[in-house]
């Protein structure tokens, strides 16, 4: 590379491309130099053998664009008995250098390891601001202020009229122009900024920021101040609400208690007399839901909060909701305090993960030109069997389309789709157009190299001979080139230039921006998009003072292996993840990329960025974009993993907190914690389309000893896992799951709860009940194994002990077999662990019918206690209380033809 030749490393080189002759290398001065001579050096190595390049010497004056011949083409001998070097003199006032070599006696293209200029500056200006200063000296929020810099032209010759920029951090908030100055001149000039907010601020001036004036030294034009600008908070009470309610995650029909308290973050007291109140619950569209009124007597000292303020109760419905709380002005408040007396938040109610995103599925969208609605069916391999919901529509014919209208704005498109596997395996390429409000808009790529997998349903290839296929779907996302208001109309279409067959399933469309750097001053910034670039500035982070972490902006960031995070913790934070995009290569295959966070990076925080895998086919073992082991006081937040194995596996976590996160097309698990995982929480998270549990924890002790306890999962969607369940929990005790939506599980059951050890050293559930609260359970159920059937709920105990199980306020809907199966393993004839301490609370089974495959004799059944689950096992054992039990459509409510287990019924 062309920065070998002037790094003054003798062992680093520059070389031409192989047979480009004429070659040219240039060395930019910056602004005239008076040159007496250029030196060209090789490495004084015997290992480099004597040779003779050709090399003509050109120049170009500051004023002009092009460059002029200086000294003539001649031949140059590079011999390393006498140090490798080539000194060529030159008379010439320039500010560039090229070089151009027309031959190489010992190389295809021209070489050279140190290219050296040198002569003296020409007369030109070099513009530097000396000093910074503002008035009023220490302002408070409501004066304006005035910023000067003092500009001082340190150079050889006058400089033209220009101009300073000056900045409060990373934000440019004045200019004032600086008039020409003589050499050795200086000006002070001043702008003014207004009144800013209460804060310290580092202050920068730039001059000549746009480098119209040529100048001896284009780096010193700026400079920072070395004490910051504080504006003071005026002398003013301050009254700020905080908002809360209880239950935090309300559930529909539940009583929600809103409270406020008043917190005086002025520097005076409040006035006596009340301060009134008022939350309003204003629902999706803006609408008012709930007005609540109240008051706070008294005087609120500065600094003070009061204690919290019941404003009431409502009735929790599901959607999602603004809560907004107004604090009355205060008299002793000024108007420019008064801001911040209105407080909002954001109030999800519902199962499953509230994510920033509407749905829509193509069944229930308009079709047009031969599309066809497909399903319902709950067949593997099948279009219809493994579409969320059952159905999907089809385009097979050129003009057909499905259109969607849009509830809320947006600027991307994500569709869940299938298209044809190549006839050998391995995936095709094709487009599908996409129209705005009728007009085409653009076209969206696909391929189907992540998806079609075929044979044995617990490790099945991507050879078609394989067997029956299986995992059909992939998802695709576009930004489309504009943002497009509620009501607009997004058609797919297959026109004559998209030339496969296409089944759409959904669509998701929401409205992005990118988030800015949250400090520049204390967020490295990566130099590129390699993986070296984000390695180094996560490196800078580390190691220099300062610094608390990394930001990285929009952009597509190609990796191929883990980021390595330790020694201290560090902000990874991007600009979100339809902008900042970590990408495996595309031309392999199962690479495994991510992070890797050590103990001494505990505390670390990881945000805004998506990180799409390159996998085909499940691999244990690689692909965790976390594989976390023995670390604590993480955050993970609104990440957008795809194509890899696993989101997060985590051994021994501590503390780790997983939120507003999406999950999409994986081989293993979204989620798993085992091995003494305590005091974690995962919130708001949706998977689709897993390969393995979606949410998990299994209670092994094989890598450390310890139950997993304190976890907490909430706010979670699983939709059409293919291989395992939405949720499975083995063993540990005190863990809770809670407003959870699970739907459409392809082969398992919705919820997995087991003692099985799976022949690891394993310890199973503690007296202290799990929990599983406000959780639907919708077309769930399926088969493997060979002949075993699942169900919405299946109770498996196993290896070690099964007890404190909890379940309320459970809804199964739709199940493919049966709701709720309890089962036991045997094990020489006789059961390992009975089924003890299980109680099950408001729950209900609708819709249980009889399946009508081969598998009809064991389906139809609301709850199941099953006589013989699998060859050379037999019946349930233990027993399990109902109350409040509603069974409603199902063929059979309630099967238990054993004498092993008791199911009873308050």
């Amino acid at each position: 590379m062309a920065a070998n030749a002037v790094d003054g490393d003798l062992n680093t080189y520059w070389e031409a491309n192989s047979g480009a002759f004429p070659n040219t290398l240039t060395v930019k001065l910056g602004a005239n130099a008076t040159l007496t001579q250029v030196v060209l050096k090789l490495n004084p190595s015997s290992a480099w053998g004597t040779r003779t390049q050709n090399i003509q010497v050109l120049g170009r004056e500051q004023s002009a664009s092009g460059y002029t011949g200086l000294v003539a083409a001649a031949d140059y001998t590079f011999n390393p008995a006498t140090g490798n070097s080539v000194t060529i003199p030159v008379t010439a006032t320039v500010a560039d250098v090229q070089l151009k070599i027309n031959s190489n006696t010992g190389a295809p293209g021209g070489q050279v390891a140190e290219f050296q200029v040198f002569g003296t500056p020409a007369p030109n200006p070099d513009l530097t601001v000396t000093d910074l200063s503002w008035t009023p000296a220490s302002p408070v929020e409501t004066d304006a202020i005035m910023l000067s810099a003092t500009v001082k032209n340190q150079g050889t010759a006058a400089s033209a009229a220009t101009s300073v920029a000056f900045y409060l951090g990373d934000t440019k908030v004045g200019t004032a122009d600086v008039g020409a100055l003589a050499a050795g001149a200086s000006a002070t000039v001043s702008a003014g900024i207004g009144a800013r907010d209460a804060a310290s601020y580092e202050v920068t001036a730039k001059v000549d920021e746009a480098g119209a004036v040529i100048e001896q030294n284009e780096g010193n034009n700026s400079l920072t101040g070395s004490t910051r600008l504080t504006v003071r908070p005026v002398d003013s009470s301050d009254l700020v609400p905080v908002l809360s309610w209880t239950p935090g995650n309300p559930p529909a029909g539940g009583t929600v208690t809103f409270s406020v308290a008043l917190k005086n973050q002025g520097t005076v007291a409040s006035a006596g007399g009340t301060h009134a109140i008022t939350v309003t619950v204003l629902n999706d569209t803006g609408g008012t839901v709930k007005t609540l009124t109240g008051s706070h007597s008294g005087t609120i000292a500065a600094g003070a909060t009061t204690s919290p303020v019941s404003l009431g109760t409502w009735t929790a419905a599901n959607g999602r909701y603004t809560v907004r709380a107004v604090v009355a002005a205060d008299a002793n408040e000024l108007p420019v305090k008064r801001d911040n007396n209105t407080a909002t938040r954001s109030l999800f109610v519902g199962r499953g993960a509230n994510m920033p995103y509407d749905h829509y599925e193509a069944e229930d969208a308009v079709t047009g030109g031969g599309a066809t609605v497909v399903g319902p069916n709950r067949t593997i391999g099948d279009l219809a069997g493994e579409a969320s919901g059952r159905k999907a529509v089809t385009l097979n014919t050129t003009g057909a389309y499905v259109e969607f209208t849009t509830k809320a704005s947006t600027n991307t498109l994500v569709t869940r789709f299938s298209i044809p596997d190549a006839p050998g395996g391995g995936g095709i390429n094709a487009t599908l157009n996409v129209y705005v409000n009728g007009s085409f808009h653009k076209a969206l790529n696909l391929t189907s190299k992540h998806m079609w997998l075929y044979g044995a349903e617990a490790s099945p290839g991507n050879s078609p001979g394989s067997g029956s296929p299986r995992h059909i779907y992939d998802e695709a996302n576009l930004m489309l080139d504009a943002s497009f208001p509620a009501g607009t109309k997004i058609r797919l279409q297959k026109d004559a230039a998209n030339t496969t067959t296409y089944a759409i399933d959904f669509i998701d469309t929401e409205q992005v921006a990118p988030a800015a750097n949250p400090d520049p001053a204390r967020y490295v910034v990566p130099n590129g998009f390699t993986h070296q670039d984000v390695q180094a500035a996560l490196d800078k982070a580390r190691m220099e003072s300062g610094w608390e972490g990394v930001y990285l902006p929009a952009g597509t960031y190609q990796t191929s292996q883990k980021f390595n995070v330790y020694g201290k913790a560090v902000k990874v934070v991007g600009a979100g993840p339809w902008y900042t995009r970590f990408y495996a290569p595309t031309g392999q295959e199962n690479t495994d990329i991510g992070f890797s966070v050590q103990s001494s990076a505990n505390g670390s925080a990881f945000a805004g960025f998506a990180v799409f895998g390159n996998y085909t086919a499940r691999i244990d073992g690689p692909g965790k974009v976390f594989d976390l082991r023995s670390v604590s006081d993480l955050t993970i937040d609104n990440l957008w993993i795809e194509h890899q194995m696993v989101m997060v596996w985590g051994t021994n976590l501590k503390n780790v907190t997983i939120t507003n996160s999406r999950v999409r097309d994986l081989f293993a698990d979204a989620i798993n914690f085992t091995n003494d995982s305590d005091g974690n929480t995962v919130r708001n998270v949706d998977a689709r389309s897993t390969g393995d549990d979606s949410f998990a924890l299994f209670n092994a002790v094989d890598i450390v000893q310890g139950d997993n306890t304190g976890n907490v999962f909430e706010n979670l969607s699983a939709t059409l896992p293919w291989r395992a369940a939405g949720v499975a929990v083995y063993g540990g005790y005190d863990n809770v799951f809670r407003n959870i939506h699970i739907a459409d599980t392809l082969t398992y059951s919705g919820i997995t709860i087991s003692s099985l050890d799976f022949g690891y050293p394993f310890r199973g559930f503690g007296t202290t009940p799990t929990r599983f609260e406000n959780i639907s359970i919708i077309r769930c159920g399926g088969h493997f194994w060979g002949a075993q059937t699942f169900p919405g709920i299946w109770l498996f105990s196993a290896s070690k002990e099964f007890r404190g199980i909890r379940v309320s306020d459970v809804d199964i809907v739709d199940p493919t077999y049966h709701g709720i199966m309890f089962q036991t393993k045997y094990t020489g004839g006789q059961p390992e662990n009975p089924i003890t301490d299980t109680l099950f609370t408001n729950v209900t089974v609708s819709g249980a019918r009889k399946s009508g495959d081969a598998f009809d004799a064991k389906s139809g059944f609301g709850i199941w206690a099953n006589e013989m689950p699998e060859p050379g096992q037999g019946p349930a054992v233990g027993s399990a209380t109902f109350t409040n039990l509603t069974l409603t459509g199902n063929h059979t409510d309630i099967r238990n033809t054993t004498s092993t287990f008791t199911i009873n019924r308050n």
